[in-house]
């Protein structure tokens, strides 16, 4: 089954030149051209979502992807906080399929991660997910079978709060960003295997043969597995030529909802000759902040508010790595475009990324706590951070020198305090381990089919988790089921998040309270870091008292 749907992924269709498939990508009514929230984007409590094969056409290549509802990105789904909402999943696939709600409180049964929280979705079944909605704010939903997400399978959910609404705008819109290849992503994986550097457009640039990069085998140009060689960046199921258009008249206050919908792409996010609010971050109220660019992780969302004049703006969505953008409009009036800015110069990584004990590194070092690499060494683990550090204020790779303000963790407060006023009853420190070369992904040097048994948490516990990035990428890190509060010395109004993008050589903190039982997820939101095994289960026992 599974070799021939790879060929039907990779196949590519025929569109009849009369009468036949029309030659644009079916898009849902959110992402047409010029189309800002509240048409026909409505609250309901029942929603129909099919899951099935669609076509996909960008440029002139055309292939077939696994949309919902017929399209790719899927349907906005908006509800309200309060309510009581049931979502009927149809699998029309051949294989079985499933949707996770991203940043979702829900129980764990209808969370929908198959072989922890549910069975999956069989070809030609439906399932009723069916939870109170908890919250508001800006979230997303993708399929959490195989490698279905990187096909299409994923889609906005917006929640409006069930009071007025604490950020100021007069119109709002989606820009989620993903990433698309016509290659199978099986192959894909396959190839990242073969040769690390499959994708590297830059590899090798400035580098001897004999120097320590070349003895970990890493390259300083090994930003990301996966790049502008294979990948078409989108903005709201366009590419760049697509040119996502979002209309409206000057003056209004605007709300973007940035969400990050890709496989495996960070992206540094501008809007040369603006000024973005940062409202909230991962669907949480933020006290505002100002920036001119952020880095978005994969997995996570931001929401902004502009205030642009007459005229036209570019949205700019440039690769972590620089081998290439997407780009959007903004503007008053219908075919008028900016300037699209040139792709920066690519980033390389430095030796504070490799953790090394080198200079400045090894004085901020001395103020650190201890870290013990008393996990598993061997082949999967191809290097131990020396110095990890705190990089709450490093504003992601590739922005460290830039010229204007950008977003940095650190910025990042809560409007509201948070729940839980108890300290941290115990610590748990969790390393993310891998080998570039070998390709391979772990917890603590265990890849997720080797583990025995899932990470325990105590129902009502309040916990600290420290994570040690013992490798040189970034990786964002997703806990179902559960918020985590960002240790940034805010204390009570540190910031909430359900993913969180840990830097090369990285220390950070993070506080859970585990009032949520059953058995969650937790892993790496790079798609093929997880399939390839950076991925645990968390158990949250039942008993004991909530705070």
């Amino acid at each position: 089954m599974r070799k021939s749907r790879r060929e039907f992924i990779a196949q590519t269709f025929k569109i009849a030149s009369a009468g036949g498939l029309c030659a644009t990508l079916p898009l849902p009514t959110w992402a047409l051209q010029g189309a800002s929230l509240g048409h026909d984007d409505v609250v309901r409590d029942i929603w129909d979502l099919t899951i099935g094969n669609t076509p996909i056409i960008l440029g002139d290549r055309r292939a077939t992807a696994t949309g919902i509802n017929g399209s790719v990105p899927g349907p906005l789904v908006r509800l309200r906080e309060g309510q009581r909402v049931v979502l009927n999943v149809t699998n029309k696939l051949a294989e079985s399929s499933s949707i996770h709600w991203h940043g979702l409180l829900l129980p764990t049964n209808m969370d929908g991660v198959p072989g922890l929280s549910f069975d999956g979705i069989r070809a030609g079944t439906t399932y009723r997910y069916e939870f109170d909605v908890r919250q508001n704010g800006t979230y997303w939903y993708h399929s959490h079978s195989d490698l279905q997400e990187q096909t299409g399978v994923y889609g906005p959910l917006i929640i409006d709060p069930a009071d007025k609404d604490p950020v100021d705008f007069d119109r709002e819109f989606v820009v989620l960003l993903s990433d698309w290849t016509f290659e199978d992503p099986h192959r894909v994986l396959a190839n990242l295997k073969v040769g690390e550097d499959y994708y590297n457009l830059n590899r090798h640039a400035g580098q001897g043969v004999l120097d320590e990069w070349a003895q970990v085998r890493m390259s300083k140009t090994d930003i990301a597995d996966v790049t502008g060689a294979t990948y078409t960046y989108l903005m709201n199921g366009r590419n760049s030529d697509g040119n996502w258009t979002g209309l409206f008249k000057a003056g209004e206050r605007i709300r973007l909802r940035f969400i990050n919908g890709s496989a495996m792409s960070f992206y540094n996010v501008r809007i040369p000759g603006l000024t973005m609010t940062v409202v909230q971050a991962d669907g949480q109220y933020v006290e505002p902040i100002d920036v001119d660019e952020f880095q978005i992780g994969t997995a996570e969302t931001y929401d902004v508010v502009v205030m642009p004049g007459d005229g036209a703006y570019t949205i700019m969505a440039e690769s972590m790595d620089r081998s290439g953008y997407v780009r959007g409009t903004l503007t008053t009036r219908p075919g008028l475009q900016a300037d699209v800015p040139s792709l920066r110069e690519p980033p390389q990584l430095t030796m504070m990324d490799m953790g090394m004990n080198h200079g400045e590194m090894a004085d901020h070092a001395r103020h650190m706590p201890k870290v013990e690499h008393n996990h598993r060494r061997g082949p999967g683990v191809a290097n131990i951070a020396e110095m990890p550090m705190n990089r709450l204020n490093h504003p992601g790779i590739g922005l460290e020198n830039v010229a204007h303000k950008t977003l940095r963790y650190a910025d990042l407060k809560s409007t509201s305090r948070n729940k839980d006023p108890r300290n941290p009853g115990r610590t748990m420190e969790l390393h993310l381990t891998g080998n570039m070369h070998r390709y391979m992904w772990s917890f603590d040097g265990i890849k997720f089919s080797e583990v025995k048994g899932p990470i325990e948490f105590d129902y009502g516990e309040r916990l600290r988790m420290v994570l040690v990035n013992d490798t040189m990428m970034s990786h964002p890190i997703h806990l179902h089921g559960m918020y985590v509060e960002l240790v940034t010395g805010n204390g009570a109004f540190n910031p909430r998040k359900h993913t969180v993008v840990l830097k090369p050589a990285e220390r950070l903190m993070v506080d859970i309270t585990a009032d949520e039982p059953g058995l969650w997820a937790f892993h790496c939101h790079l798609l093929y870091h997880m399939k390839a095994g950076m991925m645990r289960a968390v158990r949250v026992a039942p008993g004991g008292n909530a705070a």
